[in-house]
């Protein structure tokens, strides 16, 4: 097996001894020879597939009710502590050079040339949506402990520390882990939707703000170095959104006063960062040679620079104090001069730049300067403008309330056919529809008072408004006309979400006929954003089912677009996990269809996989390096289309999976009962994730459980069943009918290799011994013959995989991914045996030892670490 790399391997060593001389000192030698002797009976059930864990298991049944909290703390912890060296190690200079954004200007140049891919780079547009599904299971408290242990670690590679500053990073590494001991790991109360979206700030506040600007410099030193010129000034490949406060599917929490607090908040962030830039700016540039340009703009003072710039910070303290009265509730009229536009701040500061190049002083002009410049263009004034999101029922029943009242008849009850005539009148009349006495119900108020935030606020804090569930042509036009009665002066985009299959498979059909409709050609002016749903769509259909419609659905909409001569933007709503579309961004970005990554592409971002990209500042540079030469490898070099006799091929594997996955998780009878009781799914309410309820109704079964607590939970017991089921039937079909296609399809076709990199990574991390520890200790015996199936499944896709991946085992070809899982896998499959143990005693008692309901809690975020994602 290959080795760790000796800065992994010294980390992780590192960290584990300072929690261990922790653990020693704080609960004493006898809990620490139980930790020590769990921890070795844990690596010995990993040194072999026929290893044996009843001896783990017999250790952990002998523990008193009293160690089971500071164990379970400790092997939880080990985990978070791994996970930091990971990024640390993968941050470093000796990762990055595997993925070098140089190399791949270089690779690209010797194919196309330098003119080309200079067009490319200059016009990259890649969005990038913040969103705070109830994922992150880590306090903020302790993510800020754990940006200091990486600062730590970074530094401690430095080849110039003197002994004394490598003693004081030593002391402060082991400070900082008893810190983290001493630090209740889990929530009390769950995150209000403002909670979450200063979370988002702090995001951009403590690392994306550093790591913009030198992820530019560094891209602009590869441009010259490789294209014979640099990035434009205003170049900003770049553009980070938000969901935090916007997005009110399904979360009753999220209403128009939490979106207005939210898009201040951004605002008052926005100008306190760019106060402190302009501060430092004001006492660095203190020259007094100037361009008549400047010189003429400030009265021809003797401190030209820092006279623009003092005018310019009155008017971000303005701004400050305006923003901060407001979001603590004073109802205030923004005065003259607040900033309301990105060009408030670029003017005066491109005044600047401009005079300091004509005067020689380029190297100046190029330094901070460029950089605060840099960040204007990415975060505009308010760092991330929201998206607003609502599911398409809301606007129907809002609509079909108002024809009822104006005794129209009922929306809901017209077919398509009425609500297009209906609502595109209505979008051409210039009288309003909406009567002034009018009283909605709670939920349509709600509805129309969002509709009015939007029309009421500065256009350049909004992005777009999202439309869940969009399964017509009428939902987007709802919305349009939504808007209009509220007095909006802007055409906000308005972007169809399709998330089931049968959506997926109506999407072209649906977009074909908006695209026809004058009225809406005129509206989004040839531009169009639309987004594909992955979790909603593996949840209903599997996962490979959902891939392929994703593909095909993408596929066609892209060729509709350049028939109707539409820019065509394709949103990506994945998550952390394979099962909901998550995975390498490399292997995402290379399996689109040719030509939907035209330069742009838009992605959400969740949960904690936004700490893992974006959480440091080194770590934040070299995921922008990723995104940058995928999406201009898939621009530039996209894949050829795939064969005819591969399409045929997968779009039968793809019944076949749909098949077999229906027929459990719909059809089979024992399905429900067995999931809700072997997973956790019923006691993930005990963590305080996030604002957003588990499921979109109060009531229903599985079918309305989100995708990402479905995800989750499956992923606790270690099967993570929506990731791979249905896969062995399709696979199945496929080397017995055409074996020859099959194997063409796994040596030749992006899509389907990268699909089957994903299935193996996501069965890497299986666990057949530990999901049946689970059934024996909480599944009611009649049901047990299903868990049986089901484990058998995955060992057989597993072997098949194997086969069709012509290797002896999982991950022969990613050593490091499989030499992390090893590493965790002792510290996690204690935490899934007493989690186990834990749910059996907590259904049986309804008061349960508080310290008992906690270790529960603490396994269940202990898990997520070690499997590395959550939902």
């Amino acid at each position: 097996m290959t080795a760790i790399p000796e800065t992994l391997r010294e980390n992780v060593r590192l960290l584990g001894e300072l929690l261990g001389d922790t653990l020693l000192d704080t609960q004493g030698p006898a809990l620490f020879r139980k930790v020590e002797t769990i921890r070795n009976l844990g690596k010995a059930v990993n040194l072999s597939d026929e290893s044996d864990p009843q001896p783990l298991i017999d250790e952990l049944a002998k523990l008193e009710d009293k160690d089971v909290l500071p164990i379970v703390r400790a092997f939880s912890h080990f985990l978070n502590l791994a996970n930091l060296a990971d990024q640390e190690y993968f941050a470093s200079i000796e990762a990055a050079h595997r993925d070098s954004l140089d190399e791949c200007l270089e690779q690209l140049v010797d194919d196309l040339g330098k003119d080309a891919v200079a067009k490319s780079l200059r016009s990259l547009n890649i969005e990038l949506v913040l969103t705070a599904h109830p994922t992150e299971v880590t306090r903020r408290t302790l993510i800020r402990k754990f940006e200091r242990i990486s600062e730590a670690l970074s530094d401690l590679r430095r080849t110039d520390l003197l002994d004394y500053e490598r003693h004081e990073l030593a002391t402060e590494l082991r400070r900082t882990v008893e810190e983290i001991w001493h630090t209740n790991e889990i929530r009390d109360e769950r995150p209000s939707a403002i909670d979450e979206a200063k979370w988002g700030f702090a995001v951009i506040e403590n690392s994306l703000w550093e790591a913009i600007p030198s992820f530019l410099r560094e891209l602009d030193r590869n441009a010259r170095r490789r294209l014979g010129q640099g990035m434009p000034i205003d170049a900003s490949p770049f553009h980070f959104f938000s969901w935090m406060g916007g997005a009110r599917d399904g979360n009753p929490n999220v209403t128009h006063k939490v979106t207005r607090q939210v898009l201040l908040l951004g605002r008052w962030m926005a100008a306190d960062l760019y106060h402190k830039d302009i501060k430092t700016l004001g006492g660095s540039l203190s020259m007094n040679v100037a361009s008549p340009e400047l010189l003429k703009a400030t009265d021809n003072s003797n401190t030209p620079y820092r006279d623009i710039l003092h005018t310019l910070r009155k008017r971000v303290e303005t701004t400050l104090d305006w923003a901060e009265r407001r979001t603590q509730g004073e109802n205030l009229m923004p005065p003259d001069d607040v900033i309301t536009e990105r060009n408030d701040l670029l003017e005066p500061l491109m005044l600047c730049y401009r005079s300091l190049q004509d005067c020689g002083m380029a190297h100046i002009a190029d330094g901070a300067l460029l950089d605060t410049i840099r960040r204007v263009h990415c975060f505009g004034i308010s760092l991330v403008p929201l998206d607003i999101r609502q599911d398409s029922e809301r606007h129907i029943g809002a609509i079909d309330e108002l024809t009822q009242y104006l005794e129209l008849g009922s929306y809901k009850d017209w077919d398509e056919e009425q609500r297009q005539a209906f609502l595109l009148e209505q979008l051409d009349s210039k009288r309003p529809l909406i009567p002034r006495r009018w009283e909605p119900s709670d939920d349509t108020r709600e509805v129309l008072d969002t509709a009015a935030i939007i029309a009421n606020e500065p256009r350049e804090i909004l992005s777009s408004y999202i439309i869940s569930m969009a399964k017509q042509p009428s939902d987007v036009l709802a919305v349009a006309l939504l808007l209009k009665e509220q007095g909006i002066d802007w055409n906000i985009p308005i972007v169809p979400l399709f998330e089931t299959l049968d959506d997926l498979d109506r999407s072209v059909s649906v977009m074909d006929r908006l695209w026809s409709m004058p009225w809406y050609r005129t509206y989004c002016d040839a531009r169009q954003t639309v987004m594909i749903g992955y979790s909603d769509s593996a949840k209903d259909a599997g996962k490979l089912t959902a891939t392929w419609a994703q593909y095909k659905s993408q596929e066609q909409l892209v060729k509709l677009a350049a028939n109707q001569d539409i820019q065509l933007m394709l949103f990506h709503g994945r998550g952390g996990t394979i099962g909901r579309g998550g995975g390498p961004v490399e292997k995402a970005m290379a399996s689109q269809p040719p030509g939907s990554v035209n330069g742009g592409i838009r992605v959400t971002e969740q949960g904690e996989m936004i700490r893992y990209k974006f959480g440091f500042p080194r770590v934040a540079v070299r995921s922008l390096g990723i995104y940058v030469a995928a999406t201009l490898r898939a621009t530039l070099e996209p894949n050829a289309p795939p064969k005819a006799e591969w399409r045929e091929l997968m779009e039968s594997m793809s019944q076949a999976s749909l098949k077999q996955y229906r027929a459990i998780v719909r059809e089979d009878e024992r399905f429900v009962p067995y999931f809700r009781s072997v997973t956790p799914e019923q006691e993930l309410g005990l963590l305080a994730l996030g604002s957003r309820p588990a499921k979109r109704k109060a009531t229903g079964g599985v079918e309305s459980l989100r995708a990402i607590p479905w995800v989750f939970a499956w992923m606790q017991v270690r099967l993570n069943l929506p990731a791979w089921l249905g896969a062995r039937q399709a696979l199945e079909h496929a080397e017995q009918a055409h074996p020859e296609t099959l194997q063409d399809m796994v040596d030749n076709w992006a899509f389907f290799s990268s699909f089957l990199d994903l299935l193996e990574m996501v069965l890497g991390k299986t666990d057949n011994s530990v999901t049946a520890y689970y059934e024996n200790q909480l599944v009611a015996p009649e049901y047990h013959s299903l868990g049986d199936s089901l484990r058998q499944d995955l060992d057989a896709t597993v072997t098949l995989l194997n086969r069709i991946k012509r290797q002896q085992g999982l991950l022969e070809d990613d050593p490091l991914l499989a030499q992390s899982i090893q590493v965790r896998n002792p510290y996690t499959d204690p935490l899934n045996y007493l989690q186990a143990e834990l749910l059996k005693r907590a259904r049986k008692s309804a008061d349960l030892d508080p310290d008992l309901v906690r270790a529960l809690k603490v396994t269940i975020a202990g898990i997520a670490a070690g499997m590395r994602n959550t939902g």
